[in-house]
This record gives structure tokens, C-alpha cells and sequence, in this order.
């Protein structure tokens, strides 16, 4: 009987040796006369146990971590391919309590599939949003979005719903769909993890997505960084055969593979990129729903909103939407990294509280040390001290203290953090990455770094300057790089005063 065996080759079981422990493994198995079936699915979120081995047995999935090529001798001599013990074995995996936690809708397939196989991916529920779609009229499948609370997943969280109506209702022969996969921001790696993990979710809410505004093509817009989930995706565009055409027409979809550019993360930037021109924010409006990609209205959505709509399609939007809190429905995948223990993709309701996510799931520092500072929502994210961290997790709570959630990347930092220096940091980053067409982000961040190694040499007088060039730049820049980058900067400046003295 043939043994099947899971080994992740997600990007971050890769650093880590992963290739090699497939090797091991098969090498062993081979040696002992064991049949192998090695499959290389995606990550199931628990960096720290990475590489994560999995194998069928009678049982279920029995999960073993983390798996060294220097142990795998000993993981055969314990009768691993049955399920045997071990001092690395973690028992079935989805009873891992890390894992059992957890609600997963959008990654209930990460690390469960094999990435490559659509058989497997129809074989876990996959397709059906999609069938289901192609029964309805394209107004009912915006209305099913709409219903059930979407909301924009790459920052701003604006309601999907608004977006495909809008999109829906303009008038042209031309539309597009864009997915906006140039994840850019410290400590996120969702959307890698589902492009490697699962991409033909992803093709299957942009299938979605194209039936219901109108559009047959789509372009995925992937920054150069992730050669392992272009990869995945062409292999799973090659693998669609018919899946993603219907008595409509064929969606076609191509993989473009950004430059590095961070502010392509800003969706008229990105456009400007797609067309072949430098990165450069457009003046709005015409917002891009109406005129995007070549003048046509586009869609334009982050990777993983897209692939949450196939889930809302196949089990009902009334479903989605009973998850979360407030007017934050559904679920989102936070990325837990920076000094804490347990880092990885942890996806849970929205209503959660942050110390209930880094204790809870984190697991505290892994320094040891008291956590001092986290900053939520990337480098323009807030950072919020150890007085915020029973804050919920939703869109309303954290703007009520002037912070949000962006992409759900959450970075610790424990006592020994200097927090003037991580002001700084954010000013480099904009003066770094500005595309710099407008003034107030060009020059604010240069002059704001500055002003802040004059504080830090003890001109406290700069401060009031400091505050006055943020005010400018949240008032007078293009797009968000420049309007968001004051936020860290004021919030280390309101909570951690003693930093600047």
C-alpha cells in the first residue's frame, strides 16, 4: 500500500530546508522498500514547526515538526509512515490546538491540498461558488457580495459590493478584473501563502468576480519577490483546462510580475505599472472602477477579498456574514511576526481582541521579555502600546484610536525597543519608496527624518515642527504612502514620549 507523505514547499518551509527533508524522505523510503507518494502542498501557517510533515494513515493526517533532515532516519525507525511516536509527533493536525482555534474560511484549504491538482481542489469543496455563480444573473451575484459584508482586504476596507456594482453598471465592451497580489507590507504573507497554498481559489473568485461585473479577462499583478507563488499560479492556470470558462465565454487570466515597487501597491500605481509606464499614483477621480486598466472599468481587489468570494457563493452570504463583529464581517487571516514566539497565519473572526491574538495565539515574545510595542497594518500602521492591546479586532474599534488593520500583518516588539527609532524607520521608508510625484511625501519624508535625528540629538523644540510637517503630509499627499506615513510617526510620538527625550 501506497504511503502518502506532505511537505510543504511554501516559500517559508523552503528557507528553512524543506527540499531537502523531501529528499530525505524519499530517499529513505526508497531505501527501506516503503511506496511513497510525496506531495508538496502549501503551509499550514505554523512557521515555528516548519518544515511540518504530514502523513495519511489509517488515523487521519498525523503531523510531525519541525522535521530536520538529520531525523528523518529516526522518524522511519519509529514507524512514521503509520504514525508512529516520536519525540517531533504532534499528533492529527487538525487537532493541533493552534490550528483547532481557529476559524478557517478563506485558508480552509492551505496546506490541506495539493496546490497543483484541480481534481484535489473539487475534491475539497473548491469550484462550487463558482457553479453556483454561473446560475445567476451577474446583478445577484454583486447582491450576494453586497449582503454579505465584504470588505476590501488590502487596507482600506472599503464594502466590495460598492465596487462591482459600480463596475457592473459602467458602460463599455471592455472590463477587467485585476488582483492586486504586490503584498508589500513588513510581516504580511497571506496572500503568498494562499498563491502558493491554494491558487485556484484565488482563479476561482476572479472567475467569480469577471462573471459578475462583466469582465473575461484578468490580469494577477505579483511582485517580483514571490517567484514561488508566480510559479504556482502559472502551473495552476496550466492545470484549469475548462474550470475557468462557462456558456459565457472563457475568463482569461495572465500572471505580470511587478518590479519591487512598493507604492504598485497603490491600485492606480499598479494600473500605471500594467500598462507598461513607471508606477506612478493617477489623480482621482475618475476613480478605476469607471476608468482603470487601458480606460475601461476595472475591478480592482487584493488577493485574499478575491478569494473570499467563493466561499461566500458556495455556503450563502447569510453565512459570511454571522461571522465578526460590528460592521466587520467575516474572517481575516493575521500574519503574526517581528519578536514573538509562535509566529504565523492565524485567521479568525473579526472581534477578537489583539492581546487575545499575540498571547493567545503568539504566545507572548520570543525574547522573554515583556511586549512593549505592536504595530498593526504594515510600516504606515500605528503602533500601539501594552494600554491598547485589549482593543478588538475591527475596522471601527481601531479607528476609534486612530489606527487600523490594513492587511492583518502584526509585528512585536518586547521593552528593549527604541521607538523614536522606529519613528524614523517610517519616514525612511516613504522617503525610500515615495514614487514621488507629489511634494508633501517627496520632501516631507526627507525633511521628516531630519526634524527626528534633531529630536533624537535633544532639540525637543522640533517636535511641534514634527507634528506640523505630519499635518501637512496627511492633508496634502496624493495617496495613502504619504497620508498614512505621519500615523506610526505620531502614534510612537503620542504613546512612547520618553523615546524622544
Amino acid at each position: 500500500m501506497r504511503t502518502t507523505v506532505y511537505v510543504p514547499g511554501d516559500a517559508a518551509a523552503l528557507a528553512l530546508g524543506a527540499d531537502a527533508v523531501a529528499d530525505a524522505i524519499a530517499a529513505t523510503a526508497a531505501a527501506r522498500g516503503i511506496e511513497l507518494r510525496l506531495v508538496r502542498n502549501g503551509s499550514r501557517g505554523m512557521v515555528w514547526l516548519e518544515p511540518l510533515v504530514e502523513v495519511v494513515t489509517a488515523q487521519g493526517r498525523i503531523a510531525y515538526g519541525p522535521v530536520t533532515v538529520d531525523v528523518v532516519d529516526s522518524l522511519f525507525a519509529a514507524n512514521f509512515p503509520s504514525g508512529g511516536e516520536h519525540p517531533l509527533r504532534l499528533g492529527p493536525t487538525e487537532s493541533i490546538p493552534w490550528l483547532a482555534r481557529q476559524t478557517r474560511l478563506v485558508t480552509r484549504r492551505l496546506g490541506v491540498v495539493d496546490p497543483r491538482s484541480l481534481a484535489d481542489y473539487i475534491a475539497r469543496g473548491g469550484g462550487e461558488g463558482l457553479r453556483r455563480a454561473r446560475a445567476m444573473a451577474p446583478a445577484a451575484i454583486v447582491q450576494a457580495v453586497t449582503d454579505s459584508g465584504l470588505r476590501g482586504r488590502g487596507g482600506a476596507a472599503f464594502p466590495a459590493g460598492i465596487k462591482w456594482r459600480t463596475v457592473l453598471e459602467a458602460a463599455a465592451t471592455q472590463k477587467y478584473v485585476v488582483c492586486n497580489a504586490d503584498e508589500g507590507d513588513s510581516g504580511t504573507y497571506s496572500d503568498r501563502m494562499l498563491m502558493e497554498g491554494d491558487p485556484f481559489c484565488l482563479l476561482e473568485g476572479m472567475a467569480i468576480a469577471g462573471r459578475a461585473v462583466g469582465a473575461d479577462r484578468g490580469y494577477i499583478y505579483v511582485r517580483s519577490e514571490y517567484p514561488h507563488a508566480i510559479a504556482a499560479l502559472q502551473a495552476a492556470l496550466a492545470a484549469a483546462g475548462d474550470f475557468l470558462g462557462d456558456g459565457f465565454g472563457k475568463f482569461h487570466v495572465e500572471v505580470r510580475k511587478g518590479a519591487g515597487s512598493y507604492v504598485c501597491g497603490e491600485e492606480t500605481a499598479l494600473l500605471e505599472s500594467l500598462e507598461g509606464r513607471r508606477g506612478i499614483v493617477r489623480s482621482k477621480p475618475p476613480l478605476p472602477a469607471v476608468e482603470g486598466l487601458f480606460g475601461r472599468p476595472t475591478l480592482i481587489h487584493n488577493v485574499i477579498t478575491l478569494a473570499s468570494v467563493p466561499d461566500i457563493l458556495a455556503q450563502g452570504a447569510a453565512a459570511y456574514r454571522e461571522h465578526g463583529s460590528g460592521r466587520s464581517h467575516g474572517t481575516l487571516p493575521f500574519q503574526l511576526a517581528g519578536n514573538i514566539r509562535h509566529g504565523g497565519l492565524v485567521e479568525v473572526p473579526f472581534g477578537l481582541t489583539l492581546r487575545e491574538l499575540i498571547y493567545d495565539f503568539g504566545g507572548g515574545s520570543r525574547s522573554g521579555r515583556p511586549l512593549r510595542a505592536v504595530q498593526v497594518g504594515g510600516p504606515l500602521g500605528a503602533y500601539l502600546p501594552e494600554a491598547q492591546f485589549d482593543t478588538p479586532l475591527d475596522y471601527e474599534a481601531f479607528a476609534a484610536i486612530g489606527a487600523g488593520l490594513g492587511h492583518g500583518g502584526i509585528v512585536a516588539f518586547d521593552d528593549k525597543v527604541d521607538m523614536a527609532k522606529q519613528a524614523r524607520y517610517a519616514m525612511k521608508f516613504c522617503a525610500i519608496e515615495s514614487c514621488g510625484k507629489c511634494t508633501p511625501c517627496r520632501i516631507g519624508s526627507t525633511r521628516g527624518v531630519e526634524v527626528i535625528d534633531r529630536i533624537r540629538a535633544g532639540d525637543r523644540a522640533q517636535i511641534e515642527l514634527l507634528e506640523d510637517l505630519c499635518e501637512t503630509m496627511v492633508q496634502g499627499s496624493a495617496c495613502a504612502m504619504g497620508s498614512m506615513t505621519p500615523i506610526p510617526v505620531l502614534s510612537a510620538l503620542h504613546h512612547f514620549p520618553e523615546d524622544f527625550a
